[in-house]
């Protein structure tokens, strides 16, 4: 297809979904002024349901932390228990569904637009979404569907239906999670399908030479390819993805860490600087558009859209887990915000901060996003954007086959465990990466951005409703615990 026949589709799309798109962003995305900023209401819904479960939870993200790290490690392991994934496996799936662009580009825009206190903000979001993370999966575990080929399937579809029949809410539950099937799979059309594969392509042509790289006018070509590639991942379904994501994440996430940690070690006079400006920005209501609350708003905001704590989607890849202890897959899932937000979003920052940060340069908005964060690497190690753009591909890559897992499961939820159905979904995904790349649906992505943040809003009612059984699950857990020793 041509480019301008691309262009043609893409604006028939764009004119079709506009005005929907519009409309539903205005509802989701609602926003109070506090303080001369707009604070989305989706936001301060999902940081509020953290806060609550870290205290309803007696802090459990930060008392559960080393049981966690045990579980992972392998300690509590049973090889005979139902599921398909190990806990190492179902937390690198669900973390490569969180690690992605956002990482890189995000934090930047963040830092652009609030200054170095918006990662202070970022960073407890981060601590306070690990409880609301830890209460998602362990239901999602506790409700999952065992199939009697084997797989398994789970996430807020299953637990908000067999969760709130258990609250004597059937109609209510069932209704609810209908809902959210129907939202995470057109959401995962968009943003965990088409725009990953966008910015995939958009990194790559810039890399390889902008509007004179040969691949310039062949985005059919890279999206056949990546196409082609996430099928032969995700046609194994949840162990074959898993495989792939085990052993993509921590290399990728382990290369980004060790460039940003030597960047930020040259630069280790700075550091002081840093940690103060970090600290005192937070607080300080100079420097940023609406002081203080407004600092704390986009941080909140940042973190939120890149650990999805609370919208209930990591859950989903979770309930995989081989376990017969719903509340062991609720602790390991906490160190998935904890690895996204507190230590990949933050390392980001610190080198942000010790190279290329001027609020002259940042406030004005001259340079941001990967581009930022880009110079900030460029500044130690020449050649590493070159690398970035490798990792961020990546990146885009790991999250388009963690999130069509997750939009599999909507999918059977609606339709059935059947082999044509999955194939069928999975075909589909499989063309929207190609269309990504192709063409820029820009009020589609909107449209699916928005349906994400919209199935939050069940989700959150669900868990909150169903925290009592959350807290029994984990009484019940440590006294086995105790009584096994």
């Amino acid at each position: 297809m041509t480019n301008s026949a691309w262009a043609s589709v893409d604006q028939i799309i764009n004119d079709s979904f506009k005005p929907i798109s519009k409309t539903l962003a205005d509802i989701v995305f609602f926003a109070i002024p506090i303080n001369g900023s707009d604070a989305p209401i989706i936001v301060l819904l999902l940081v509020s349901c953290g806060l609550f479960f870290t205290v309803y939870l007696g802090f459990i993200n930060f008392k559960g932390f080393g049981h966690a790290l045990r579980i992972v490690r392998g300690d509590f392991a049973d090889k005979k228990a139902p599921g398909e994934v190990s806990h190492f496996q179902a937390l690198s799936t669900a973390v490569s569904g969180t690690v992605g662009v956002g990482n890189v580009a995000a934090v930047a825009i963040a830092i652009s637009m609030g200054g170095p206190g918006a990662t202070f903000w970022m960073i407890i979001a981060g601590l306070i979404g690990m409880s609301s993370k830890f209460a998602e999966c362990t239901l999602g575990v506790k409700y999952r569907q065992e199939n009697s080929d084997g797989t398994v399937f789970g996430g807020p579809m299953f637990y908000l239906e067999k969760g709130m029949a258990a609250l004597n809410m059937p109609k209510f539950g069932k209704s609810m999670a209908v809902y959210y099937a129907i939202c995470i799979v057109i959401g995962t059309l968009g943003i965990g399908c088409m725009f990953q594969s966008n910015q995939a392509y958009s990194i790559f042509v810039d890399t390889t030479g902008g509007s004179e790289s040969y691949f310039a006018d062949k985005a059919w070509m890279v999206g056949a390819v990546l196409g082609v590639l996430t099928a032969l991942v995700i046609v194994g379904g949840i162990k074959s993805i898993a495989a792939v994501t085990s052993k993509m994440v921590p290399a990728m996430a382990g290369l980004y860490i060790v460039a940003a940690l030597i960047v930020i070690a040259a630069n280790a006079d700075k550091l002081p600087f840093a940690f103060n400006a970090i600290v005192t920005g937070a607080f300080s209501p100079e420097g940023a558009t609406g002081g203080m609350i407004g600092v704390l708003i986009l941080g909140f905001r940042r973190a939120a859209f890149s650990n999805e704590a609370g919208l209930g989607s990591a859950s989903i890849a979770h309930s995989a887990v081989q376990t017969k202890e719903p509340v062991t897959e609720g602790y390991v899932a906490m160190l998935e915000p904890f690895i996204d937000t507190v230590v990949i979003c933050t390392i980001t920052a610190l080198v942000i901060i010790v190279t290329v940060y001027d609020p002259n340069i940042t406030a004005a908005g001259d340079i941001s996003g990967v581009e930022l964060t880009s110079s900030a690497f460029a500044s130690v190690i020449p050649w590493f954007p070159y690398v970035l753009t490798v990792v961020v591909i990546l990146f885009a890559y790991s999250t388009m086959v963690a999130w069509s897992y997750y939009g599999l499961a909507g999918w059977v939820y609606l339709f059935g465990n059947g082999k044509m159905t999955k194939l069928s979904y999975n075909l589909i995904f499989c063309v929207f990466v190609m269309i990504g790349c192709a063409i820029k649906l820009d009020a589609v992505l909107d449209f699916s951005d928005a349906m994400v943040f919209a199935m939050a809003l069940a989700n959150l009612i669900g868990i909150m409703l169903m925290a009592p059984i959350v807290k029994r699950e984990v009484r019940e857990y440590w006294q086995r615990l105790e009584a096994a020793k």
